[in-house]
């Protein structure tokens, strides 16, 4: 794989740093390769929904952080003492049960509301919230405000 330097844009733009950490990040990611897969829905105008299969894993295993804009779902399997002592002679093994970390980089005013664990699927829902300050606003035409009211507003 073709590897990429990144440093120029360090550089360049003040304040973007965030943005060259996530190119890096993304061109280092192919460790994981894919495991667990996953869904990304829209469920509705604002709602989001991940769902990843992660078949075998506990809800004690897995484990759900948000910082930074990064939500990172990690699971952790436990040995099983079974597998331990050798007992379990396997001809075939199909079902991955290592451990993972995915991470996922969320919008501004992405916000988590729930997670779920369902026949091996976890659901991670999101919605977006934008605040009353960046919403559209309409201005009505003729009018004319002052600028304490505009400040207040």
């Amino acid at each position: 794989m073709k590897t990429f330097d990144f440093t120029p844009l360090y550089r360049s733009f003040i304040g973007f740093d965030h943005l060259a950490n996530m190119m890096d990040d993304a061109a280092r990611s192919d460790k994981s390769a894919g495991y667990p897969p996953y869904n990304i829905e829209l469920t509705d105008e604002d709602k989001y929904r991940i769902t990843l299969a992660v078949a075998g894993f506990a809800e004690e295993e897995l484990d759900i952080n948000l910082e930074n804009n990064t939500l990172t779902v990690t699971g952790q399997k436990a040995k099983a003492d079974d597998e331990n002592d050798g007992k379990k002679q396997f001809i075939y093994k199909g079902i991955s049960a290592r451990n993972f970390e995915r991470k996922f980089q969320l919008s501004d005013h992405i916000k988590v509301s729930g997670a779920e664990l369902e026949q091996g699927l976890l659901h991670i829902d999101l919605y977006r919230e934008v605040p009353e300050a960046l919403k559209p606003k309409s201005i009505p035409i003729g009018v004319k405000q002052s600028q304490d009211y505009l400040e207040n507003k």
